[in-house]
């Protein structure tokens, strides 16, 4: 199965699928990512690979020291269902 890859360039993370190219797209604010838009191909939805992107994107991005904001309804459902990403509620004092 293919990797995701940071694309800097079209600031966006990618993905290869059978289908085309999954995409989650962001925009940097200082030291945070703003992910504003996630598009999987429509024959390739359903079979997790939205999920595998976003995952890979910010663990990416939390490597770089980048804080998360998830600004892109699919990047929130995923934040949501995974609290360990959730840079807001994570803050300490």
């Amino acid at each position: 199965m293919m990797e995701v890859r940071h694309n800097p360039a079209l600031n966006r993370y990618e993905l290869d699928t059978e289908h085309g190219v999954a995409i989650a797209v962001y925009r940097q604010q200082g030291d945070r990512l703003v992910f504003t838009h996630t598009e999987v191909p429509p024959a390739s939805e359903g079979k997790g690979i939205g999920s595998r992107l976003v995952r890979a994107a910010l663990d990416d991005a939390h490597r770089r020291g980048f804080k998360i904001v998830p600004a892109c309804s699919f990047v929130a459902a995923f934040v949501h269902r995974h609290p360990e990403y959730d840079d807001a509620r994570n803050q300490g004092p």
